[in-house]
C-alpha cells in the first residue's frame, strides 16, 4: 500500500518507558491508529508501522524502535521505503523547552537540543520538515534527563489523555489542510518560558 505521508512519533521501546513524557510521540501514534482503525504492527526499518487513511490521506504511522536518540536511521529508511521526500514527513515528539501541555506545530527548524530530532535531521539531511512539538516542562526546575523518563503521575493521566487527543487532531489537521492552516489553529504562544529558536 502506498503512503502519501510518513508520520513518525518518537519514543523509547519497552514497557518501562511506555507512560513517560519522552514517549508522548508513541502515545500520539497509538491514538491516531485507534481513531483511524489502523494497526501499528508491521516491522519495517527498525520501526513498528501501520498503514491506513488519516484525514483522507494515505499515511504510514511509525514508532521507531531504536531508542529516542538514534531515531534518524529508522525514519530515513521509511522515507526511502515509501519513496517520500522530507516534505511528506511529520515528526511528533516531546519538548522540554515548551510548558506542560503546550502544543507547537512548526514547518521546519533546528533540533533545539532534542537528541531524537538531532538524529532525524542528521539522517534525513535537512531540517525542512514538519513537526508537532509537545510541551512537557512542569514549570519548575527539573533534572531533564531524569524527568523525561519518569512515569506520569496518576493525577496527570487525564491531562495526558487530553493532550494526546489534541496532538492527534493537530496531525490530522496538517494532513487535511496543510501545516500553515494547522499552525493557525493549534499554535499558542508559550507563556513564561523563553521563546526557543525559529
Amino acid at each position: 500500500m502506498p503512503a502519501e505521508f510518513l508520520i513518525a512519533g518518537l519514543g523509547n521501546p519497552g514497557p518501562e518507558y511506555e507512560f513517560t513524557p519522552h514517549n508522548l510521540g508513541f502515545l500520539v501514534m497509538d491514538r491516531l491508529a485507534e481513531r483511524n482503525q489502523i494497526r501499528i504492527s508491521r516491522k519495517e526499518n527498525m520501526a513498528f508501522v501501520g498503514l491506513g487513511t488519516v484525514a483522507g490521506r494515505e499515511a504510514a504511522l511509525a514508532k521507531p524502535q531504536t531508542f529516542m536518540n538514534v531515531s534518524g536511521p529508522s525514519v530515513e529508511g521509511l522515507l526511502k521505503r515509501y519513496e517520500l521526500g522530507p516534505d511528506r514527513l511529520v515528526v511528533v515528539y516531546d519538548e522540554l523547552d515548551l510548558p506542560w501541555m503546550r502544543l507547537r506545530i512548526k514547518p521546519k527548524g533546528s533540533a533545539a537540543g532534542h537528541n531524537g530530532m538531532k538524529s532525524v535531521i542528521r539522517s534525513v539531511g535537512t531540517n525542512d520538515f514538519a513537526r508537532v512539538r509537545l510541551g512537557i516542562h512542569p514549570g519548575h526546575p527539573v533534572d531533564g534527563a531524569r524527568f523525561v523518563l519518569a512515569p506520569f503521575k496518576r493525577a496527570q493521566i487525564g491531562d495526558v489523555r487530553d493532550f494526546v487527543d489534541q496532538a492527534a487532531s493537530a496531525v490530522e489537521s496538517i494532513l487535511a489542510e496543510g501545516v500553515e492552516k494547522a499552525m493557525a489553529v493549534y499554535n499558542r504562544r508559550a507563556q513564561g518560558l523563553n521563546e526557543e529558536e525559529e
